[in-house]
């Protein structure tokens, strides 16, 4: 008996100047021992040097040759956007994959991420989603903590409960064309949103004792300085699909606007 193809991975990579943190972020995702990944960066029109980096990494690319590289960039575009949440929405209307991802230019892969993910959920066809752990680094890339994964579901995200480390996760695509785009008034919680959207119609599973990616903090990272404004636009899903002010997500909302300044010590290990 043929064994069954293995699925088409599409990843994205949304980037805006981030050219010191870029380079790592394609190399992980080039060197994933998964074979079957087409890779693509939507960049925003960066003046940093980023386009010099995405341009070698390209399938017409002749300076691959030693880097130990499974794959390459597959498509790219540098064009002004409107930022980070069109910036995806834009790769997967160009995406071909079965299964979907998406990596921001300042976190990294772990080697094995993809394989694991696409093995999952080949043996486990109810899942829609599936994610794992996720470490901090900092800017040089040493490991400063590890990310609170848990396992949730659609009641518990609607109560403000995550803990999924939007670096690690891998969805269906049937998921994305039945309940995409991104919403592009989000800033911040598009993928919680996503999430929640998700999770309503199928399971989502964590996989606990598997580290995906790496999770990169710095002084102009978005969680670092708008914590508080992801928390505004999950409350706002969560009144739009009916949730009330007397509401575990919205006491945590209160309760974070206090402890917010000690986000770096949360982190720490």
């Amino acid at each position: 008996m043929k064994p069954p193809a293995l699925p088409l991975v599409s990843i994205i990579t949304p980037s805006f100047n981030q050219a010191e943190y870029l380079e790592a972020t394609i190399q992980s995702v080039l060197r994933q021992d998964y074979p079957n990944i087409e890779y693509i960066v939507i960049d925003g029109g960066s003046t940093d040097g980023s386009v010099d980096i995405i341009k070698k990494y390209t399938l017409a690319s002749d300076s691959l040759s030693s880097g130990n590289y499974r794959h390459r960039i597959h498509s790219w575009v540098s064009e002004s956007d409107k930022g980070q949440t069109d910036a995806i929405n834009k790769g997967f209307a160009r995406a071909n994959g079965d299964i979907l991802a998406w990596l921001n230019s300042d976190d990294t892969y772990h080697p094995k991420a993809v394989g694991e993910a696409v093995l999952f959920l080949m043996e486990n066809p109810d899942v829609a989603m599936v994610y794992a752990d996720c470490d901090f680094i900092d800017e040089q890339g040493r490991v400063i903590g590890e990310f609170a994964s848990r396992q949730t579901d659609y009641q518990k995200l609607r109560s403000g409960y995550v803990h999924i480390p939007q670096q690690t996760m891998f969805f269906r695509a049937k998921y994305w064309k039945e309940l995409g785009p991104l919403d592009p008034s989000f800033y911040f919680a598009m993928d919680y949103d996503l999430w929640v959207r998700i999770a309503k119609y199928a399971p989502i599973k964590y996989l606990p004792g598997k580290t995906w990616a790496n999770f990169r903090i710095h002084t102009s990272s978005k969680t670092n300085v708008n914590d508080e404004r992801g928390w505004k636009e999950m409350l706002r899903v969560h009144y739009r699909d009916g949730g009330s002010f007397f509401a575990p997500i919205v006491a945590k909302y209160y309760l974070r606007k206090i402890i917010g300044p000690l986000w770096k010590w949360r982190i720490k290990k």
